[in-house]
């Protein structure tokens, strides 16, 4: 690391802020003119559940950002003896989804409804109906109509409903603005005009006439942007907003705000067509860049975009390693309880490995990893199970391959209908997340699952504020002409190489007879869900 350098990067503000809203944790990101991630700061917090809404407040909102960037700023004065005052640009970007409803005072009139909500089903369904495109449960739109269909009183004094990453920038720049990819889980995108698809938002005017509101869609929502557009500056309001401390100049260049499925594409150097991403550790869920439309909706994938626009089809299951998890955390106590020394790295990577061992097909044993529902399948609520033929080669190579399997048994079965009945061709897709921790383990599993090649980066581990941060970097650096795909490749991951693993014939035949026996065994969880 060059000290030196980075100081006149800091001093000079060829740097870029980027800041991510997990679900967990908020996370702050300093990138030097090299892009690589030169100082950090993070602040944990954790949703609530009040009056049956999964929420957080705005206080819980500026408390952690604001102790996200004063513990960056920390990171910064003791790492290079600097005050941090200016950068060249900032990004924010948050979870997806979710409903933030404003009336004209600029007041939030109901809790922020999380992604986490599921109490739109019934908007979801009618909205897929009405504009024969899949409406997930999670997309504001859902949330919106949802509200009308309960005959809430605070959507008469609606006047903006934005994601949480589009609220945080338009406190700090005053712009009602979003970025692409976070519009495209609000409502609808149509990718030859990259905005909002016109006859949905028709329709959906239509749809509500009948209440009489005051209001048309349109008004409602965020202009939409792409990746390297101007979304404003950082006011002197939203510096303090920021920095308590006051030491942050305001006037910075913003880019547009994300969602952190666009992030995630960014971080991972998957924004190109016909290469995608997989994000797996608690759930799972890949994103594949489409070369064109899909024929008809589905409803087990859900179509946004990538930060500049192109058409992204998405498989989102609720549930990855949790249960292998549990059954790890089994064989610790078993460890515990002999008297012998865990270690949880050693314990994941002996076990995962041992994987490796065991037969194509898992020799006659089975798993369902619902530790809730799963809508890929079809299930609402889950019960985690495990079974095995009388016949099975019941041992530990075999009982570690099939959870591991079963991890991604889900996500293989929304894939499967991009590559079996939309004929998407996937040159390759990048692996990130704590299943691809062990080397060489879940990359090899998730290249069968998918039958196509799965590259592993380093560089994956930075998240989505890295992402953000270089969204950020982009907008300020963008040269006349220059593409989101040109800028990462050229500019941000020139000269990195991944680890790439080519799919086994043997583990993709060996996959393909597990998940038809998976796909048979679903009455049996059924059944658990029932009755246990």
């Amino acid at each position: 690391m060059d000290i030196n350098r980075i100081k006149e990067d800091i001093l000079n503000a060829k740097t870029a802020i980027g800041i991510e809203l997990g679900s967990t944790r908020i996370k702050a990101v300093l990138i030097d003119s090299t892009k690589a991630p030169v100082a950090a700061g993070s602040h944990e917090w954790e949703n609530r559940l009040e009056n049956g809404i999964w929420t957080y407040s705005l206080e819980d909102v500026w408390t952690g950002l604001q102790d996200s960037y004063k513990n960056l700023a920390e990171d910064v004065k003791e790492k290079y003896g600097l005050e941090l005052t200016k950068v060249g640009s900032i990004g924010i970007s948050a979870m997806m989804h979710g409903y933030m409803a404003f009336n004209a005072a600029g007041e939030l009139m109901v809790p922020f409804r999380t992604w986490r909500n599921t109490n739109s089903a019934q908007a979801a369904e009618k909205l897929s109906a009405e504009f024969n495109y899949n409406i997930p449960i999670r997309w504001s739109i859902s949330h919106l109509y949802q509200s009308i269909l309960n005959g809430e009183e605070h959507v008469k004094d609606l006047t903006y409903f934005t994601t949480l990453a589009g609220y945080v920038h338009w406190m700090l720049s005053g712009e009602k603005v979003l970025g692409v990819g976070d519009a495209s889980g609000m409502f609808p995108i149509d990718p030859k005009t990259v905005n909002y698809d016109e006859t949905m938002l028709n329709r959906f005017d239509e749809m509500t006439a009948e209440y009489g509101y005051s209001w048309k869609i349109r008004e409602l929502l965020p202009k939409v942007l792409c990746a390297g557009e101007d979304a404003g500056r950082l006011t002197a309001e939203g510096a303090k907003l920021l920095d308590v401390s006051g030491k942050l100049e305001a006037g910075i260049l913003m880019c547009p705000p994300e969602g952190d499925a666009g992030t995630g594409m960014t971080a991972t150097n998957a924004v190109a067509k016909r290469t995608g991403n997989v994000s797996a550790g608690t759930s799972i869920f890949s994103m594949v860049v489409l070369e064109k439309e899909l024929s008809k909706p589905y409803p087990e994938l859900d179509l946004v975009t990538t930060p500049d626009g192109a058409l992204v089809a998405m498989v989102h299951c609720n549930n990855c390693t949790s249960d292998l998890n549990a059954w790890v955390n089994l064989f610790r106590e078993f460890q515990e309880t002999m008297g012998m020394k865990v270690d949880m790295n050693e314990l994941y990577g002996t076990l995962y490995r041992k994987a490796l061992e065991g037969d194509k097909d898992c020799g006659g044993l089975m798993a369902y990893n619902y530790l809730s529902g799963e809508p890929v399948t079809g299930f609402e609520e889950g019960r985690p199970l495990f079974m095995r033929k009388p016949d099975a080669n019941f041992n530990l190579a075999n009982f570690m391959r099939t959870h591991l399997y079963a991890s991604v048994g889900a996500l293989k079965m929304g894939n499967d209908i991009l590559t079996q009945k939309e004929g998407v061709v996937m040159d390759h897709i990048m692996g990130h997340g704590g299943l691809f921790k062990t080397k060489g383990v879940g990359q090899s599993f998730m290249a069968a699952a998918l039958n196509t090649p799965v590259e592993v980066m380093e560089t994956a581990g930075e998240g989505g504020a890295w992402g953000i941060a270089l969204l950020a970097a982009f907008t300020a650096e963008k040269e006349e002409g220059e593409t989101l795909p040109a800028y990462l490749d050229n500019r941000v991951f020139a000269g990195q190489k991944g680890e790439r693993m080519d799919p086994d014939p043997a583990d993709v035949a060996g996959f393909n007879a597990f998940i038809d026996a998976y796909m048979k065994g679903l009455p049996a969880e059924r059944g658990a869900v029932e009755s246990f």
